[in-house]
């Protein structure tokens, strides 16, 4: 059966079979097999090729990945783990950002801990504008979840009050170039803190606060499919999620 992500790849990325096989030293011909034959390659070509399309080597080729193999690449990908979020070294947010060219994405209720920090919210700004994208999403402060969510901890109205307290915390970034501020009205299992490809993520437990829940550093690695699983969460709640009006 034909590999047709591997023939999209290439056309997506306006790379020809030629070019790829040059890139990852092998010959156009056996290229053209793991199109149209379907042939996975071996393990170091398989690699090569998914760094060079820039894509995820268990996307092209997800047959050729075992179980274990899939298993002990995410647990690589486990950086620390920490077992509240106020146990995290303060620095540890800002090296995060620090470290991002490419993508920066937030989604919390309110992440006012982060928004409260005029360091960290200057931050965000000056990768804006160094071509960073930011993007953040918060919680709607009218939507059932939210109201959910501060009855569950037991402060009532108090998160919706936070997160207005963020819309003005965040109005230096509002309007800026390469930073988009959207509100979203789904229940969240975790907060994501994206840069390109490492994650801290904030899990949510019944009952606690975010700042005593868990939060787990992770770092893609290829063959590992965590950060993914948490990427593509991020990506469907943006997709559903409105503009914050200026």
């Amino acid at each position: 059966m034909a590999n047709e992500r591997l023939r999209a790849a290439l056309l997506q990325r306006g790379v020809t079979v030629i070019e790829l096989a040059t890139a990852i030293e092998v010959d156009p011909k056996t290229v053209e097999r793991w199109i149209t034959q379907g042939r996975p390659p071996y393990r170091r070509h398989r690699f090569a090729a998914a760094s060079y399309l820039g894509t995820d080597e268990t996307y092209l080729w997800p047959e050729a990945l075992t179980r274990d193999q899939v298993a002990s690449a995410s647990e690589s990908e486990i950086v620390n783990v920490y077992p509240h979020r106020w146990a995290v070294p303060r620095d540890a947010w800002g090296r995060l950002f620090a470290e991002a060219s490419e993508e920066i994405g937030i989604l919390v209720y309110s992440g006012f801990f982060l928004a409260d920090d005029t360091g960290m919210v200057r931050m965000l700004g000056e990768k804006a504008g160094a071509g960073v994208r930011v993007r953040i999403l918060l919680g709607d402060p009218d939507c059932a979840a939210v109201a959910q969510r501060g009855a569950d901890e037991e402060i009532g109205d108090g998160l919706s009050a936070k997160i207005r307290n963020v819309f003005v915390l965040y109005r230096p970034l509002r309007g800026q170039e390469n930073v988009e501020i959207r509100l979203h009205r789904t229940v969240l299992y975790n907060s994501i803190y994206r840069a390109d490809d490492q994650l801290l993520v904030n899990t949510h437990v019944y009952g606690t606060p975010a700042g005593n829940a868990p939060v787990f550093h992770l770092r893609k690695v290829h063959g590992g499919d965590m950060v993914t699983t948490y990427v593509e969460s991020f990506e469907r709640v943006w997709g559903e999620a409105s503009p914050l009006e200026s």
